[in-house]
């Protein structure tokens, strides 16, 4: 007997159909004598009608309102698959994500998990029953309802499989598994059947939306084996585990893009000791998240400083950094909206060279420029024009192997 956490998202219950093939997966386990918890998203597009209704209701709503209006759509679905396994003549019992035990900080919309009482969920497993859980929520320390952010569902998952010490946990989604590269791109793409957590969370930083971020440094932490697959097959999909040593052999992985960024330069800034603190201080008490950051050495103590940021986050990133440069004497800021991150990610660059070498050739040959670079140790990074987007990946794709894989 294992004991499964199968999340499922929200185009996997979209409507009572596909709520029923939900259940129709969940109770092949369960007649397998495996004890099943489901964690479910809200059915797709009802988050967005929810944040449509709030901004009807108010201009700013209150953000922990807000939380409360949110969590009814995984409520929602919780309580319809219950009710059809109930229907079925199986015991099953929904939990609220307070209910499940999931306590997390404070920060209304994008709460962190602090921990995980699964004392509830373990009793009704105990007594037989499926435990049927509203994702992507849970309550403070005073009681209040908070999110945990877009995608959050899939951290309540694995934060669950790891605090019952699941045998897996599975991610049921509209794709069949982790690609290559996004296949709507490169029609070449190819299904990789095991990655590691470290890949697996490059990519998913780098723009793949197949997993949300936070899920899969919970799965790597707490060594939680996770299988991404498709709600709509029964094909195997893609287990994201530990990394080991035949990983090694392929060198580049997958390629991914975000068109998410919007780049922002400060011009002739002076070259001090604590300059780049007060460029940056701002940025992180507005709560924007810096991604790639450049400086450029000028002569005559002068220097430029460059860094991305989202889209959404763009406007008000501008806006710092134009007072900023007013109070620290740098000369103008300058911006670039129009523009796309490409990166290749893979275990083998730790131990193979020429990896940067023909990433750039393969740019150059497509008449390619790029503007900014960044590594890691199994990532390179190219900020490039957005409208070469898509010819990058596939060149990229060709460049290394992955068209034959």
């Amino acid at each position: 007997m294992a004991l499964r956490i199968q999340k499922y998202g929200g185009t996997s219950v979209a409507d009572i159909d596909c709520i029923n093939n939900v259940a129709d997966r969940v109770l092949k386990g369960h007649e397998q004598g495996d004890q099943m918890v489901v964690v479910l998203s809200a059915m797709a597009g009802v988050t967005d009608k929810l944040l449509t209704l709030a901004g009807q209701a108010s201009k700013r709503p209150d953000k922990r309102e807000l939380d409360v209006l949110l969590a009814t759509g995984e409520q929602t679905t919780a309580a319809l698959l219950s009710m059809i396994l109930k229907d079925r003549g199986y015991h099953a019992q929904s939990f609220l994500g307070f209910q499940a035990g999931i306590r997390t900080d404070k920060k209304s919309g994008k709460a962190r998990i602090l921990n995980i009482d699964c004392q509830q969920i373990k009793q009704a497993l105990n007594n037989g029953s499926i435990a049927v859980i509203a994702g992507f929520q849970g309550a403070d320390n005073e009681g209040s309802i908070t999110t945990l952010g877009r995608g959050g569902s899939d951290t309540s998952a694995v934060a669950i499989a790891s605090a019952l010490k699941a045998d897996v946990c599975e991610i049921f989604t509209d794709v069949d598994g982790v690609y290559t590269t996004d296949p709507r791109i490169c029609s070449a793409a190819k299904k990789i059947k095991k990655i590691s957590y470290e890949e697996m969370l490059e990519m998913a930083i780098l723009g793949a939306k197949v997993l949300q971020i936070r899920s899969v440094e919970f799965a790597k932490k707490y060594n939680v084996p996770v299988h991404v697959r498709s709600s709509f097959s029964e094909e195997e999909g893609t287990m994201v585990v530990n990394e080991s040593s035949d990983m090694e052999s392929v060198v580049v992985s997958g390629i991914t893009c975000d068109l998410n960024e919007s780049r922002i330069t400060l011009k002739k800034v002076p070259d001090q000791p604590g300059t780049s603190a007060k460029i940056f201080s701002p940025l992180a008490e507005a709560e924007i998240m810096v991604d790639m950051i450049i400086q450029n050495t000028r002569s005559g103590g002068e220097t430029d400083v460059t860094f991305t940021v989202t889209k959404d986050d763009f406007i008000k990133a501008k806006e710092i950094s134009e007072q900023v440069a007013k109070e620290i004497g740098a000369k103008e800021v300058l911006t670039a909206e129009g523009i796309a991150k490409v990166s290749v990610i893979g275990l083998g660059m730790k131990s193979h060279s020429g990896v940067a070498a023909t990433m750039f050739k393969t740019l150059a040959s497509e008449n390619i420029n790029i503007r900014l670079i960044s590594t890691s140790e199994i990532r390179i990074s190219c900020v490039i024009l957005a409208k070469y987007a898509e010819l990058a990946v596939r060149s990229l794709h060709t460049a290394f192997g992955l068209d034959q894989k």
